[in-house]
């Protein structure tokens, strides 16, 4: 067996005759505490012997005291956020099967794209997916792509709507601007809401569906989606105006079955951090751009200009959200189907771009002009990004050559208190793992994971640390010294 071996097609192994259709949904997702708990004993154990036969303290022993305590607040968050996933599944599994109604409220689901040739089996695949996931649930369904005017895929992306009703092209101008001279996707997002208040469409009764051009919905979305604009309806003054779901990786869409395992930790995360803090009604730990359900009126209220060194707007939406709508956003069992990076360079880049991008947002950094959000609002996700940016300093390899320019190899905690901090930080980055490939597995036409898969998975986690920990230096060192910021787009598997 090949790790690295190219994969079919998402529409392969949907549609082709030698295949099962994925019929596997979240239902069929069996949360489990059992990987924690594990390797939260395993660890107690390695470091309370650590402690009982440590000789000496010193400043090796304080420094890590430090820097392996830090992530205890996200882990807890995570937990609190693990704990609530699961109670929202289980009425998910009751009523599994039941039909729902169609949504008399307008669905518009904006896919922005670069218009790279290499990109297109990509877009054509998620256009694909949306319609034919949506359709049935929504009535009044518009599938909007928007490209830039005159990008090299523009015949054929413009030849995707012949065939296609619900499809709208927008095409940007090359001379559109926005008043704070947003660039990026951001700027694609401003046109796109641009349109639909030209439209009449910025209304509370119409629904946005963020997606990317390498993002498909997955058989049980629709209907997720449709009960979650329900029950708004039936909550009057109480309804929510902004959800997110989960975004899970098929292997059918990984080049690299290596990176693949290592996006485990992508779908850990919606069902921990963002189920504690979205699905608590405040995304203050950002969202992301895809599987991101809008009210059209909110999102035309809030806006997408965010100044021209803007690279996660998807985060600096997420905090002005939480300044002007506090309790209004939801979580909601739904999964989008995204694409691994196809080399360890990709993954690196895009952690790079992610980490520029956060430093840039909780600093407030060079955008004159253009509103900031108050330090109250920042306070979580500043945090986090700290944590995050941080990560280099915590990571073993760090450590190990920390002891060994100073010649002492005595890491033992400074008190027995300590451990059970940082056993709960390792166990959870474990359970974020281990959680998020039983997703990414439920999620492929073989919904089950092989035998060597978790086994690999486990072995590799220093591995893939250290590509995050790469990705971070990078992303730091943009920030501080790189004149401007550049939005990378990753080649998108077929």
């Amino acid at each position: 067996m090949t790790l690295m071996s190219k994969q079919p097609s998402i529409e392969l192994a949907l549609h082709s005759a030698d295949r099962k259709p994925i019929q596997k949904g979240l239902a069929d997702y069996h949360w489990q505490f059992a990987s924690f708990a594990v390797a939260f004993g395993i660890w107690t154990s390695v470091n309370l012997w650590t402690w009982f036969h440590s000789s000496s303290l010193n400043a090796v022993s304080a420094f890590v005291a430090i820097a392996w305590t830090l992530p205890i607040g996200t882990s807890v968050i995570g937990l609190y956020g693990a704990w609530r996933a699961y109670w929202t599944l289980q009425p998910m599994r009751r009523r599994f099967g039941e039909a729902v109604l169609p949504v008399s409220e307008r669905l518009i689901v904006v896919i922005p794209t670069i218009g790279r040739l290499d990109t297109l089996p990509a877009l054509r695949r998620v256009v694909e997916s949306v319609r034919e996931s949506l359709r049935p649930h929504f009535p009044r369904l518009s599938i909007d792509l928007v490209v830039e005017d005159m990008c090299p895929a523009q015949a054929q992306i413009n030849a995707l709507a012949s065939g296609t009703p619900e499809l709208r092209i927008l095409t940007v101008p090359v001379s559109f601007e926005t008043y704070h001279g947003t660039r990026f996707k951001a700027r694609a997002n401003c046109f796109a809401d641009l349109q639909r208040t030209l439209r009449g469409e910025a209304c509370p009764d119409v629904w946005v569906l963020h997606m990317d051009d390498d993002t498909g919905l997955a058989p049980d979305t629709a209907s997720e989606v449709a009960r979650f604009i329900h029950d708004q309806n039936a909550r009057g003054s109480e309804a929510l105006d902004l959800a997110q779901g989960i975004l899970c990786y098929p292997r059918e869409l990984a080049p690299n079955r290596l990176i693949w395992l290592a996006d485990a930790v992508r779908p850990g995360c919606d069902i921990s951090l963002f189920s504690a803090l979205t699905g608590s009604g405040s995304p203050r730990a950002g969202l992301h751009g895809e599987m991101l359900l809008i009210r059209a009126s909110v999102e035309a209220e809030i806006g997408w200009d965010y100044g021209p060194r803007t690279l996660v707007e998807d985060a600096d939406f997420a905090l002005r959200f939480c300044a002007r709508h506090p309790g209004r956003s939801g979580w909601i069992p739904a999964r989008s189907f995204g694409a691994s990076p196809a080399t360890v360079s990709d993954f690196v880049r895009q952690r790079a771009r992610w980490v520029w991008g956060l430093l840039a947002l909780v600093a407030d950094h060079e955008r004159p002009g253009v509103p900031g959000v108050d330090r109250r609002r920042r306070a979580l996700m500043l945090h986090n990004t700290i944590v995050w940016a941080c990560s280099p300093l915590c990571h073993p390899g760090f450590v190990l050559l920390l002891c060994t320019v100073t010649g002492t190899f005595e890491t033992a905690p400074l008190s027995a208190v300590l451990i059970p901090l940082w056993t709960t930080n390792i166990a959870f980055w474990i359970w974020l793992y281990w959680e998020g490939l039983k997703l990414n597995a439920l999620s492929s036409a073989h919904a089950r994971r092989v035998w060597w898969e978790p086994v690999l998975l486990v072995l590799l986690m220093p591995v893939y640390s250290t590509w995050e920990v790469v990705g971070v230096l990078h992303g730091v060192w943009s920030f501080l010294f790189a004149p401007e910021p550049r939005f990378n787009v990753i080649a998108k598997p077929v």
